[in-house]
């Protein structure tokens, strides 16, 4: 009886166990997305008891502040299936809608967080595709380090990316420092924004230098990412306290004295950019302004301009003064990029004639599209092929 006893309580503990393993098998076998070699791409869904499913992604139109959607087509055996146009190279994010309900691809483990929302993600190969890839190229190292941050009283976390050859030599090398946007933080730019890819991809080809990339947490009051820093586990919000009242750029000081005491950086005005896109923008704007001798390569990516918090805070004060300062200490690059639709547009543009005003030079590129990453990691493209040379 014991014998007996104890196979059926085997046997029960097995099927529990398998039984998600065996499920991820089917879905594995499921494949879903599938790009040929044109393009197409063909999303799957097993759904047997379900009315309606309908897909949505980056490719398809705006419809407010939405995307259109497609739908799926049942098939017999309970899979639905849509296949699309032929895309073009480039990364992209998408999820299904099943009655109703936003739900990610199963079949697809590949995912990326945007703020609270989490999306499935493709990569049709090629041009744009290939670059924001894991190639079979030389790979930096990333990691995440806690500094203390004096000026913000705590300590915070920041994403560095070492170029490839860093740990087994004793060079010095420049320094990028990337900023994030509203709603983001020090994951961003290394997840959404391919970064690390990007930069391997780009010194594998010679088309860039290699350097130190820091991708710091924008956000003042908070230590980290949400579920990172220290307590509970925090839902993500896109509008932080405070997110851009002046503190964090009056602290940055912080960050580059952590780099350059930690890290073999080159400490030297024309070894240091930085840039960023839209919060990130802002911040690279007045960092660069409010220590107007600290960078040689200063970018703009869809940036916001003016304060939206405490815009009385010292570091906002006699703008057009600071500008000029910056001016007559000189820079190598003073790079600018937005799309057309972008709801920033007019803002920047009010800038470019202020710059345009005090005879400050800077480098413009307008694109089509709005505030989006497909925009963001082409500007950090164009901008570090153009950096340290």
């Amino acid at each position: 009886m014991k014998t007996y006893f104890y196979c059926s309580i085997f046997l029960i503990i097995s099927a529990i166990f398998q039984a998600p393993a065996q499920e991820s098998m089917m879905n594995e076998a499921l494949r879903s997305p599938e790009v040929d070699e044109t393009g197409r791409v063909t999303f799957r869904l097993k759904a047997r008891d379900v009315q309606q499913v309908k897909v949505t992604g980056d490719w398809m139109p705006r419809e407010g502040y939405g995307r259109a959607t497609a739908a799926l087509e049942k098939g017999g055996d309970g899979i639905w299936t849509y296949t699309t146009e032929s895309l073009p190279s480039e990364l992209y994010w998408y999820h299904f809608i099943v009655d109703g309900v936003r739900t990610i691809d199963p079949s697809n483990a590949h995912m990326i967080r945007d703020v609270a929302s989490v999306f499935n993600i493709f990569i049709v190969p090629g041009d744009k595709g290939d670059l924001y890839s894991v190639q079979n190229v030389p790979h930096g190292t990333v990691t995440k380090r806690w500094y203390d941050s004096p000026g913000l009283e705590k300590k915070r976390r920041m994403t560095i990316y070492l170029p490839p050859g860093y740990e087994t030599s004793d060079q010095e090398y420049p320094v990028l420092y990337l900023l994030h946007g509203a709603g983001g933080d020090e994951e961003a730019w290394s997840d959404l924004g391919r970064a690390t890819q990007i930069l391997d991809n780009l010194i594998a080809s010679g088309k860039a230098d290699p350097m130190i990339v820091i991708m710091p947490n924008g956000n003042a009051q908070d230590e980290a990412a949400p579920g990172k820093a220290s307590g509970s586990l925090v839902q993500p919000s896109f509008m932080r306290p405070n997110m851009m009242a002046g503190d964090y750029i009056s602290s940055f000081g912080d960050i580059i004295s952590f780099i350059e005491s930690n890290y073999r950086a080159k400490a030297d005005k024309e070894y240091r950019a930085v840039a960023g896109l839209s919060m990130g923008g802002f911040h690279s704007l007045h960092i660069s302004r409010y220590h107007p001798n600290t960078f040689e390569y200063i970018g703009l990516f869809s940036p916001a301009i003016t304060p939206r918090n405490n815009a009385e805070a010292p570091v906002f004060q006699n703008m057009d003064e600071t500008l000029k300062t910056q001016m007559e200490n000189g820079y190598a690059l003073y790079w600018i990029g937005i799309g057309r639709e972008d709801f920033l547009y007019d803002e920047v543009t009010a800038y470019r004639n202020r710059l345009d005003a005090l005879n400050m030079p800077y480098e413009y590129v307008e694109t089509g599209g709005g505030h989006v990453w497909t925009l963001w990691r082409e500007y950090l493209t164009t901008f570090a092929q153009q950096l340290f040379k």
